[in-house]
């Protein structure tokens, strides 16, 4: 019996269906044995992570995948082939691993991204600091995903001894090409250079509040090349990055996202701004949507037909303010309509008593 094993196994035609087969088997085991390892170790450090949300289960398909290629790496140079057909089947293999690999980066990097992220809420009212490393993490992610891109897709192209040539050619005259490229592309070079200056900078970040173009809106998503603003009525304002260091715009929330409110409005000389100013206390003690920072109310303005009121209010971010506002304006003309329908704006076309009197004389 062991002779007739070790015949068997000596045998080329048997050896030639039987490599094949194991690396098959081997392959298709260590994937399927892959997965619940990989899930019981995503599972005991989602308990650990507490209530984070990580999606681990990103990283199950690439990583199974690149395991199953260096098993089938490792067993190729036993396969019984020509050399012709080993040559070509390692190529394919190797340009497999090298994409593969650098699927499996990318997927790290957003796992790594929210593990982080998951620890800050952005939308909590005092979000500064998340707001700031959610800027930087997704703009440095995204250009980690660019570099990786460009580096998996040149070494595969490297593989082939063609290609290796022309980068040699190349790289030979880098100086004349460095030139033409840098004419050609100086436009996109700089939308490029101005997407890292932004991530370094900050003068926006995720979440910010903005007017850019008279449009208020909020920043939705930071790009190397662009930026999308989410305006107030759900339309989406796509910006060119260079915009922001270009031209002037609005930061409501640049270092806090604190606002004071203005609310204008017009009576007649005869309004009582005492009683008014004391209502606007009362409006503002009975709303949350005041902070307590600033109230006031002033005369700022007159006219030959009515002066302008002006009253001060501060709110915790910009969406408060706005409500506070209209709030404030409606809840003042109530009163002024209520108490002192006199103080209303008009125009005068009946004589003064002092003409009346004139003429009944």
């Amino acid at each position: 019996m062991m002779m007739d094993a070790s015949a068997w196994l000596s045998d080329p035609e048997v050896m030639r269906v039987a490599v094949p087969l194991l690396a098959l088997a081997a392959a298709i085991l260590l994937y399927l044995l892959s997965g619940p390892l990989l899930k019981r170790v995503v599972g005991r450090l989602r308990r650990s992570l507490r209530q984070l949300s990580v999606p681990f289960e990103l990283l199950f398909v690439p990583f199974r995948t690149t395991l199953v290629l260096v098993v089938m790496l490792m067993f190729l140079p036993s396969l019984p082939v020509s050399p012709p057909l080993l040559s070509v089947a390692n190529h394919l293999l190797v340009i497999l691993f090298i994409l593969v690999l650098a699927w499996l980066s990318l997927r790290l990097l957003r796992v790594l991204s929210s593990l982080i992220l998951g620890r800050y809420e952005v939308g909590e009212i005092n979000n500064l600091e998340a707001r700031r490393v959610t800027t930087h993490l997704e703009l440095i992610r995204k250009i980690l995903n660019v570099i990786i891109v460009v580096i998996a897709v040149s070494a595969a192209l490297m593989t082939f001894d063609a290609v290796r040539q022309v980068g040699i050619s190349v790289l030979a005259s880098a100086g004349v090409a460095g030139i033409i490229l840098g004419f050609a592309a100086q436009k996109s070079i700089a939308t490029l250079i101005a997407g890292i200056q932004i991530a370094v900078t900050q003068p926006i970040r995720i979440d910010d509040v903005v007017i850019v173009e008279n449009e208020w809106g909020r920043i939705e998503e930071i790009t190397l090349t662009y930026v999308v603003v989410r305006i107030w009525d759900q339309r989406r304002l796509v910006v060119p990055i260079s915009h922001f260091l270009d031209k002037p715009f609005q930061n409501w929330t640049r270092s806090s996202a604190e606002l004071i409110g203005t609310v204008y409005l017009h009576a007649d000389y005869r309004v009582d701004v005492d009683a008014l100013r004391s209502e606007l206390q009362r409006i503002l003690e009975s709303t949350p949507l005041w902070d307590r920072r600033v109230s006031g109310l002033q005369v700022t303005g007159a006219t030959d037909r009515s002066v302008e009121l002006r009253a001060l209010v501060s709110a915790a971010n910009s969406s408060d303010a706005w409500d506070l506002r209209c709030l404030v304006r409606e809840r003042l003309l109530a009163f002024l309509q209520s108490t002192q329908p006199e103080s209303l704006p008009k125009i005068r076309l009946e004589p003064g008593p002092g003409e009346v009197k004139r003429k009944e004389a």
